[in-house]
């Protein structure tokens, strides 16, 4: 067994992540990256800026390197934001601006991950005050955490637009099967959990 680098393994994480959740964007029109698929209203697009702010944030603002420095912030990335502001595009946000934010998100992450050790303290200005101090690798598991479970999320959402499954570009991780074989099989769990249901 060869000896492993802590901060390779979790970056390697998190790109996997951010790579299969700007993929479920592909190949689809504005309107569906932009609808909202859910009661609380998530959608593709609004997913990738999320993470795109999510990253800047705990990556920039949290190690004394802000991302945006001098320059002011888009309107949903200040305090004052109304709720949700960064969970979907308006109009005038297009796929390109919002997907080229997200990749250079990542690359000013990457520079703060390089630049620091995993025990680095940094202090999130969003956090209640006792609890502000945290460490970088504390933030880069949590960042994982947060862009996996969303990536997860955009797996659902792209399922319901157009039937696309899988888990990255030429890997999808999905035993074989066409639709006629994946339609039999939630046919399959209806019946059981109709009768699960009447069992009880």
């Amino acid at each position: 067994m060869t000896a492993s680098d802590p901060k390779a393994d979790l970056l390697r994480y998190l790109q996997d992540a951010r790579d299969a959740l700007l993929w479920k964007l592909e190949g689809l029109s504005e309107y569906d990256v932009r609808r909202p698929l859910t009661p609380t209203g998530t959608n593709l697009l609004g997913l990738v800026k999320h993470t795109a702010g999510v990253e800047l944030g705990y990556f920039g603002d949290t190690f004394g390197r802000p991302y945006f420095g001098e320059n002011p912030p888009p309107w949903w990335y200040t305090q004052d934001a109304e709720p949700n502001a960064d969970m979907w595009a308006t109009p005038d946000e297009s796929r390109e601006d919002i997907a080229g934010l997200y990749r250079r998100a990542w690359e000013h992450a990457n520079g703060t991950i390089a630049a620091l050790p995993l025990d680095a303290i940094g202090r999130v200005p969003w956090w209640p005050e006792e609890r502000r101090e945290t460490t970088l690798h504390h933030i880069l598991v949590r960042v994982i955490a947060d862009t996996s479970r969303h990536a997860g999320h955009a797996d659902i959402v792209r399922e319901l637009i157009d039937g696309s499954v899988g888990l990255t570009q030429g890997k999808d991780s999905m035993p074989p099967g066409d639709r006629a074989r994946w339609e039999a099989h939630r046919q399959r769990l209806e019946e059981a959990a109709r009768e699960a249901d009447q069992a009880v």
